[in-house]
Protein backbone atom coordinates (compact mmCIF):
# COMPACT_ATOMS: atom_id res chain seq x y z
CA UNK A 1 0.00 0.00 0.00
CA UNK A 2 1.65 3.50 -1.17
CA UNK A 3 2.09 5.80 1.61
CA UNK A 4 1.47 9.57 1.34
CA UNK A 5 4.09 11.16 -1.24
CA UNK A 6 4.51 15.04 -2.51
CA UNK A 7 1.31 14.77 -5.12
CA UNK A 8 -0.63 12.09 -3.11
CA UNK A 9 -2.98 13.27 0.09
CA UNK A 10 -1.89 13.07 3.31
CA UNK A 11 -3.58 12.50 6.41
CA UNK A 12 -2.88 12.84 10.37
CA UNK A 13 -5.46 12.94 13.12
CA UNK A 14 -3.10 14.65 15.00
CA UNK A 15 -2.33 17.97 12.76
CA UNK A 16 -4.32 21.20 13.66
CA UNK A 17 -3.91 22.04 10.11
CA UNK A 18 -5.42 19.39 8.20
CA UNK A 19 -8.07 18.94 11.48
CA UNK A 20 -9.01 22.88 10.81
CA UNK A 21 -10.52 21.33 7.18
CA UNK A 22 -10.49 17.90 6.98
CA UNK A 23 -12.81 17.25 3.81
CA UNK A 24 -10.81 18.24 0.92
CA UNK A 25 -8.15 15.18 2.30
CA UNK A 26 -11.05 13.19 2.76
CA UNK A 27 -12.01 13.37 -0.75
CA UNK A 28 -8.78 12.50 -2.37
CA UNK A 29 -8.60 9.78 0.07
CA UNK A 30 -11.93 8.14 -0.79
CA UNK A 31 -11.45 8.88 -4.48
CA UNK A 32 -7.62 8.21 -4.82
CA UNK A 33 -6.78 5.81 -1.58
CA UNK A 34 -9.81 4.32 -0.01
CA UNK A 35 -7.55 2.02 2.02
CA UNK A 36 -5.04 4.78 3.45
CA UNK A 37 -1.70 4.24 5.28
CA UNK A 38 0.31 6.71 7.30
CA UNK A 39 3.56 5.74 8.26
CA UNK A 40 4.48 8.76 10.52
CA UNK A 41 1.94 6.69 12.99
CA UNK A 42 1.53 3.53 11.37
CA UNK A 43 -2.18 3.34 10.91
CA UNK A 44 -4.53 2.50 8.50
CA UNK A 45 -7.75 4.61 7.46
CA UNK A 46 -10.50 4.12 5.55
CA UNK A 47 -12.91 6.88 4.48
CA UNK A 48 -15.86 5.21 1.95
CA UNK A 49 -19.05 4.29 3.37
CA UNK A 50 -19.59 1.37 2.72
CA UNK A 51 -15.95 0.13 4.57
CA UNK A 52 -16.43 2.17 7.64
CA UNK A 53 -19.75 0.90 7.93
CA UNK A 54 -19.21 -2.48 7.18
CA UNK A 55 -16.04 -2.18 9.38
CA UNK A 56 -17.60 -0.50 12.50
CA UNK A 57 -20.64 -3.43 13.16
CA UNK A 58 -17.70 -6.21 12.32
CA UNK A 59 -16.38 -6.88 15.53
CA UNK A 60 -14.25 -10.37 15.14
CA UNK A 61 -12.20 -8.70 12.97
CA UNK A 62 -12.17 -5.05 14.18
CA UNK A 63 -12.04 -5.32 17.61
CA UNK A 64 -12.33 -2.36 20.54
CA UNK A 65 -10.91 -4.21 23.94
CA UNK A 66 -7.31 -2.86 22.56
CA UNK A 67 -9.12 0.34 22.56
CA UNK A 68 -10.98 2.64 20.20
CA UNK A 69 -9.00 5.63 20.37
CA UNK A 70 -5.65 5.34 17.60
CA UNK A 71 -3.04 6.33 20.46
CA UNK A 72 -4.59 4.05 23.41
CA UNK A 73 -4.17 0.93 20.83
CA UNK A 74 -0.50 1.79 19.96
CA UNK A 75 0.61 2.14 23.55
CA UNK A 76 -0.72 -1.91 23.85
CA UNK A 77 -1.59 -0.38 27.47
CA UNK A 78 -4.40 -2.96 28.91
CA UNK A 79 -8.07 -1.93 29.11
CA UNK A 80 -10.24 -1.76 32.18
CA UNK A 81 -13.07 -2.68 33.06
CA UNK A 82 -16.44 -0.62 32.84
CA UNK A 83 -15.56 0.99 29.39
CA UNK A 84 -18.21 -0.41 26.94
CA UNK A 85 -16.24 1.60 23.61
CA UNK A 86 -13.20 -0.35 24.62
CA UNK A 87 -14.60 -4.11 25.30
CA UNK A 88 -16.39 -6.85 22.93
CA UNK A 89 -18.85 -9.55 23.50
CA UNK A 90 -19.05 -11.42 25.67
CA UNK A 91 -18.21 -8.78 28.07
CA UNK A 92 -19.43 -5.97 25.90
CA UNK A 93 -22.99 -7.29 25.78
CA UNK A 94 -23.27 -7.66 29.46
CA UNK A 95 -21.82 -4.42 30.53
CA UNK A 96 -23.93 -2.56 27.61
CA UNK A 97 -27.12 -3.87 29.00
CA UNK A 98 -26.54 -2.83 32.38
CA UNK A 99 -26.52 0.90 31.03
CA UNK A 100 -28.99 -0.06 28.34
CA UNK A 101 -31.71 -0.10 31.00
CA UNK A 102 -30.84 3.85 32.02
CA UNK A 103 -30.13 5.21 28.49
CA UNK A 104 -33.71 4.49 27.02
CA UNK A 105 -35.07 6.72 24.92
CA UNK A 106 -38.49 6.71 27.09
CA UNK A 107 -35.72 7.93 30.42
CA UNK A 108 -34.25 10.27 28.18
CA UNK A 109 -37.44 12.14 26.93
CA UNK A 110 -38.67 12.43 30.59
CA UNK A 111 -35.95 14.28 31.55
CA UNK A 112 -36.90 17.02 28.86
CA UNK A 113 -37.96 19.65 31.30
CA UNK A 114 -34.79 19.75 33.63
CA UNK A 115 -32.96 19.62 29.84
CA UNK A 116 -34.59 22.96 28.56
CA UNK A 117 -34.42 24.72 32.35
CA UNK A 118 -30.88 24.80 31.84
CA UNK A 119 -31.19 25.69 28.23
CA UNK A 120 -33.26 28.77 29.96
CA UNK A 121 -30.82 29.19 32.67
CA UNK A 122 -28.04 28.98 30.51
CA UNK A 123 -29.22 32.04 28.03
CA UNK A 124 -32.31 34.14 29.51
CA UNK A 125 -29.34 36.30 31.31
CA UNK A 126 -27.87 36.77 27.68
CA UNK A 127 -30.65 38.71 26.16
CA UNK A 128 -29.55 42.18 26.66
CA UNK A 129 -25.64 41.44 25.23
CA UNK A 130 -24.74 42.06 21.70
CA UNK A 131 -21.97 39.17 21.62
CA UNK A 132 -20.80 35.91 24.06
CA UNK A 133 -19.04 32.39 23.83
CA UNK A 134 -21.40 29.67 23.11
CA UNK A 135 -19.27 27.20 24.22
CA UNK A 136 -18.85 29.22 27.83
CA UNK A 137 -22.49 30.43 28.10
CA UNK A 138 -24.56 27.30 26.50
CA UNK A 139 -22.00 24.40 24.65
CA UNK A 140 -20.27 23.39 28.12
CA UNK A 141 -22.85 24.55 30.71
CA UNK A 142 -26.05 22.41 29.39
CA UNK A 143 -24.35 19.37 28.87
CA UNK A 144 -22.21 19.29 32.01
CA UNK A 145 -25.14 19.67 34.22
CA UNK A 146 -27.29 17.57 32.16
CA UNK A 147 -24.64 14.37 33.00
CA UNK A 148 -24.32 16.03 36.55
CA UNK A 149 -28.01 15.20 36.99
CA UNK A 150 -27.97 12.22 35.55
CA UNK A 151 -25.12 10.75 37.81
CA UNK A 152 -25.87 12.78 40.92
CA UNK A 153 -22.36 14.68 41.01
CA UNK A 154 -23.30 17.97 42.74
CA UNK A 155 -23.54 21.12 41.13
CA UNK A 156 -20.86 22.55 42.72
CA UNK A 157 -18.44 20.40 41.71
CA UNK A 158 -19.19 19.83 38.03
CA UNK A 159 -17.00 22.74 36.55
CA UNK A 160 -13.95 21.65 38.30
CA UNK A 161 -14.76 18.36 37.06
CA UNK A 162 -15.65 18.89 33.78
CA UNK A 163 -12.11 21.03 33.58
CA UNK A 164 -10.22 18.05 34.39
CA UNK A 165 -11.74 15.75 31.88
CA UNK A 166 -10.88 18.54 28.88
CA UNK A 167 -7.67 19.09 30.28
CA UNK A 168 -6.71 15.55 29.80
CA UNK A 169 -7.73 15.04 26.32
CA UNK A 170 -5.71 17.88 24.79
CA UNK A 171 -3.02 17.20 22.15
CA UNK A 172 -0.19 19.06 20.64
CA UNK A 173 0.03 19.55 17.06
CA UNK A 174 1.19 16.48 15.01
CA UNK A 175 2.46 14.08 17.83
CA UNK A 176 0.96 11.27 19.06
CA UNK A 177 -0.20 12.03 22.90
CA UNK A 178 0.03 9.91 25.72
CA UNK A 179 -2.77 7.42 25.76
CA UNK A 180 -2.62 7.14 29.72
CA UNK A 181 -4.56 9.86 30.94
CA UNK A 182 -7.28 7.82 28.73
CA UNK A 183 -8.02 5.44 31.11
CA UNK A 184 -5.69 5.82 34.18
CA UNK A 185 -7.75 4.46 37.24
CA UNK A 186 -5.60 6.67 39.82
CA UNK A 187 -7.23 9.81 37.88
CA UNK A 188 -11.27 7.80 37.58
CA UNK A 189 -10.53 7.22 41.97
CA UNK A 190 -9.69 10.91 42.11
CA UNK A 191 -12.38 12.24 40.28
CA UNK A 192 -15.40 9.88 41.21
CA UNK A 193 -14.24 7.76 44.18
CA UNK A 194 -15.71 10.28 46.93
CA UNK A 195 -19.17 10.42 45.01
CA UNK A 196 -19.00 6.62 44.58
CA UNK A 197 -18.43 6.06 48.45
CA UNK A 198 -21.80 8.39 49.30
CA UNK A 199 -23.64 7.37 47.03
CA UNK A 200 -22.95 3.69 48.32
CA UNK A 201 -24.11 5.04 51.74
CA UNK A 202 -27.10 7.65 50.68
CA UNK A 203 -28.87 6.41 47.53
CA UNK A 204 -30.64 8.72 45.40
CA UNK A 205 -32.41 8.42 41.50
CA UNK A 206 -29.29 8.46 39.88
CA UNK A 207 -26.86 6.58 37.62
CA UNK A 208 -24.09 6.05 40.38
CA UNK A 209 -26.43 4.83 42.98
CA UNK A 210 -28.04 2.24 40.25
CA UNK A 211 -24.42 1.34 39.30
CA UNK A 212 -23.96 0.69 42.82
CA UNK A 213 -26.51 -1.34 43.66
CA UNK A 214 -26.57 -3.35 40.29
CA UNK A 215 -26.46 -7.33 40.35
CA UNK A 216 -26.29 -9.32 37.71
CA UNK A 217 -25.30 -12.21 35.77
CA UNK A 218 -21.73 -11.54 34.20
CA UNK A 219 -19.86 -13.12 30.95
CA UNK A 220 -18.93 -16.07 33.00
CA UNK A 221 -22.35 -17.36 34.32
CA UNK A 222 -21.24 -15.15 37.83
CA UNK A 223 -24.18 -13.11 39.76
CA UNK A 224 -22.81 -10.36 41.17
CA UNK A 225 -22.03 -6.39 41.66
CA UNK A 226 -20.04 -4.53 39.98
CA UNK A 227 -16.26 -4.08 41.43
CA UNK A 228 -15.61 -0.61 41.93
CA UNK A 229 -12.92 0.06 39.18
CA UNK A 230 -15.61 -1.19 37.11
CA UNK A 231 -18.12 1.48 38.35
CA UNK A 232 -15.22 4.01 37.82
CA UNK A 233 -14.91 2.51 34.19
CA UNK A 234 -18.27 3.34 33.90
CA UNK A 235 -18.80 6.83 34.99
CA UNK A 236 -15.45 7.77 33.62
CA UNK A 237 -16.98 6.88 30.40
CA UNK A 238 -20.31 8.66 31.00
CA UNK A 239 -18.79 11.76 32.37
CA UNK A 240 -16.41 12.34 29.41
CA UNK A 241 -18.47 11.28 26.18
CA UNK A 242 -21.78 12.58 28.44
CA UNK A 243 -19.55 16.88 27.85
CA UNK A 244 -17.58 16.86 25.04
CA UNK A 245 -19.75 15.32 22.35
CA UNK A 246 -22.35 17.60 22.95
CA UNK A 247 -20.54 20.55 23.77
CA UNK A 248 -19.23 20.59 20.27
CA UNK A 249 -22.71 19.81 18.19
CA UNK A 250 -24.18 22.78 19.64
CA UNK A 251 -20.39 24.52 18.68
CA UNK A 252 -21.28 23.28 14.79
CA UNK A 253 -25.17 24.03 15.58
CA UNK A 254 -23.75 27.78 16.44
CA UNK A 255 -21.26 27.42 13.67
CA UNK A 256 -23.10 26.67 10.78
CA UNK A 257 -26.36 27.99 11.06
CA UNK A 258 -25.05 31.52 10.05
CA UNK A 259 -24.04 30.57 7.06
CA UNK A 260 -27.27 29.31 5.94
CA UNK A 261 -29.44 31.51 6.83
CA UNK A 262 -32.65 31.33 4.83
CA UNK A 263 -32.35 27.34 6.25
CA UNK A 264 -31.91 29.07 10.14
CA UNK A 265 -34.69 31.00 9.02
CA UNK A 266 -36.93 28.21 8.72
CA UNK A 267 -36.23 26.49 11.09
CA UNK A 268 -37.36 30.14 13.27
CA UNK A 269 -40.28 29.96 11.62
CA UNK A 270 -40.76 26.00 12.12
CA UNK A 271 -39.36 24.35 14.54
CA UNK A 272 -40.95 20.92 13.80
CA UNK A 273 -38.25 20.85 11.11
CA UNK A 274 -35.37 20.90 14.09
CA UNK A 275 -35.18 17.47 15.25
CA UNK A 276 -34.16 16.55 11.09
CA UNK A 277 -31.67 19.74 11.34
CA UNK A 278 -29.92 18.09 14.64
CA UNK A 279 -29.84 15.17 12.30
CA UNK A 280 -28.04 16.88 9.50
CA UNK A 281 -25.75 18.78 11.96
CA UNK A 282 -24.89 15.37 12.76
CA UNK A 283 -24.03 14.13 9.43
CA UNK A 284 -22.73 17.54 8.31
CA UNK A 285 -19.83 17.94 10.98
CA UNK A 286 -19.81 15.17 13.07
CA UNK A 287 -18.37 16.01 17.11
CA UNK A 288 -16.77 12.71 17.10
CA UNK A 289 -15.61 12.26 13.11
CA UNK A 290 -13.06 9.23 13.80
CA UNK A 291 -13.39 5.85 15.60
CA UNK A 292 -10.18 3.52 15.28
CA UNK A 293 -10.08 -0.75 15.73
CA UNK A 294 -7.64 -3.27 16.25
CA UNK A 295 -7.27 -5.64 13.33
CA UNK A 296 -7.51 -9.08 14.59
CA UNK A 297 -6.61 -11.24 11.63
CA UNK A 298 -5.07 -10.26 8.18
CA UNK A 299 -8.06 -8.14 6.10
CA UNK A 300 -8.29 -7.66 2.90
CA UNK A 301 -9.34 -4.15 1.59
CA UNK A 302 -9.51 -2.67 -2.34
CA UNK A 303 -6.65 -5.31 -3.02
CA UNK A 304 -4.90 -4.73 -0.18
CA UNK A 305 -3.94 -6.45 2.84
CA UNK A 306 -4.70 -4.71 6.30
CA UNK A 307 -2.50 -7.16 8.53
CA UNK A 308 -3.05 -8.38 12.14
CA UNK A 309 -1.93 -6.56 14.48
CA UNK A 310 -2.36 -3.12 12.72
CA UNK A 311 -4.78 -0.17 14.08
CA UNK A 312 -7.19 1.50 11.47
CA UNK A 313 -8.96 4.62 11.33
CA UNK A 314 -12.56 4.29 10.24
CA UNK A 315 -13.26 8.21 9.56
CA UNK A 316 -16.61 8.36 10.27
CA UNK A 317 -17.08 11.72 9.35
CA UNK A 318 -15.81 11.19 5.81
CA UNK A 319 -18.59 8.42 5.22
CA UNK A 320 -21.13 10.76 6.16
CA UNK A 321 -20.44 13.25 2.94
CA UNK A 322 -19.40 10.54 0.92
CA UNK A 323 -21.25 11.39 -2.69
CA UNK A 324 -21.12 7.30 -3.15
CA UNK A 325 -24.27 7.37 -0.28
CA UNK A 326 -25.26 10.79 -0.67
CA UNK A 327 -24.90 11.46 -3.79
CA UNK A 328 -23.80 15.26 -5.62
CA UNK A 329 -25.14 17.13 -2.73
CA UNK A 330 -22.90 15.09 -0.08
CA UNK A 331 -21.11 18.29 0.70
CA UNK A 332 -24.46 20.47 1.33
CA UNK A 333 -26.04 21.66 4.49
CA UNK A 334 -29.61 20.41 4.20
CA UNK A 335 -31.95 20.51 6.69
CA UNK A 336 -34.74 19.18 4.71
CA UNK A 337 -32.32 16.05 3.33
CA UNK A 338 -34.13 12.70 3.71
CA UNK A 339 -31.50 10.79 6.30
CA UNK A 340 -32.11 6.90 6.45
CA UNK A 341 -29.01 6.89 8.74
CA UNK A 342 -25.17 8.84 9.34
CA UNK A 343 -22.55 7.14 11.27
CA UNK A 344 -21.87 10.21 13.56
CA UNK A 345 -22.97 8.21 16.80
CA UNK A 346 -21.14 5.15 15.26
CA UNK A 347 -22.78 1.72 13.78
CA UNK A 348 -22.82 -2.07 15.28
CA UNK A 349 -22.62 -2.59 18.69
CA UNK A 350 -20.96 0.23 19.86
CA UNK A 351 -23.78 2.66 18.52
CA UNK A 352 -23.52 5.29 21.01
CA UNK A 353 -25.80 4.66 24.17
CA UNK A 354 -26.20 8.37 24.68
CA UNK A 355 -27.73 9.06 21.53
CA UNK A 356 -31.03 9.55 22.29
CA UNK A 357 -29.70 12.16 25.02
CA UNK A 358 -27.58 13.69 22.42
CA UNK A 359 -30.70 14.48 20.30
CA UNK A 360 -32.75 15.24 23.29
CA UNK A 361 -30.11 18.10 24.19
CA UNK A 362 -29.14 19.31 20.18
CA UNK A 363 -33.07 19.91 19.64
CA UNK A 364 -33.83 21.34 22.87
CA UNK A 365 -30.85 23.65 22.55
CA UNK A 366 -31.58 24.82 18.84
CA UNK A 367 -35.76 25.35 20.24
CA UNK A 368 -34.39 27.47 23.23
CA UNK A 369 -31.86 29.35 21.38
CA UNK A 370 -33.68 30.59 18.68
CA UNK A 371 -36.38 31.97 20.37
CA UNK A 372 -34.21 33.94 21.68
CA UNK A 373 -31.54 34.76 18.82
CA UNK A 374 -32.95 34.17 15.89
CA UNK A 375 -29.83 36.31 14.16
CA UNK A 376 -25.87 35.94 14.57
CA UNK A 377 -23.33 35.83 12.90
CA UNK A 378 -19.34 33.82 13.96
CA UNK A 379 -16.32 36.47 14.88
CA UNK A 380 -13.74 33.56 13.82
CA UNK A 381 -10.78 36.47 14.86
CA UNK A 382 -12.10 35.85 18.63
CA UNK A 383 -12.33 32.28 18.60
CA UNK A 384 -10.97 28.71 19.26
CA UNK A 385 -10.61 25.56 17.55
CA UNK A 386 -10.45 22.57 20.20
CA UNK A 387 -7.23 20.05 19.52
CA UNK A 388 -8.23 16.42 20.76
CA UNK A 389 -7.64 13.20 19.30
CA UNK A 390 -11.24 12.03 19.93
CA UNK A 391 -13.89 14.91 19.27
CA UNK A 392 -13.46 18.13 16.59
CA UNK A 393 -14.99 21.39 17.39
CA UNK A 394 -14.58 24.62 19.49
CA UNK A 395 -13.70 25.73 22.39
CA UNK A 396 -14.62 28.75 22.13
CA UNK A 397 -16.95 30.36 19.55
CA UNK A 398 -18.04 34.04 19.95
CA UNK A 399 -21.26 34.89 18.38
CA UNK A 400 -21.98 38.14 17.56
CA UNK A 401 -26.28 38.54 17.79
CA UNK A 402 -28.18 40.55 15.08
Amino acid sequence: MPAATDTAPYYDPYDFEIDADPYPVWRRLRDEYPLYYNDKHDFYAATRWDDVESGMKDHRRFISSRGSVLEIIKSGARMPPGLLIFDDPPSHTVYRGLLSRVFTPLRMNSIEPQVRRYCADALDGLRDTDRFDVIAELGAQMPMRVIGMLLGIPEDDQVVLRERLDDGLRIESGEMPDAMHEFNNDAAEGNFGAYLDWRAENPADDVMTQLVHAEFEDHTGVTRCLTREEILGYVSLLAGAGNETTTKLIGWMAKTLPEYPDQRRELVEDPALIPNAVEEILRFEAPSPVQSRYVAEDVELHGQTVPEGSAIVFVNASANRDERKWGDTADRFDIHRQIDQHLSFGFGLHFCLGAALARLEGRVAIEEFLKRFPEWSVDFENSERSHTSTVRGWDRLELVIG
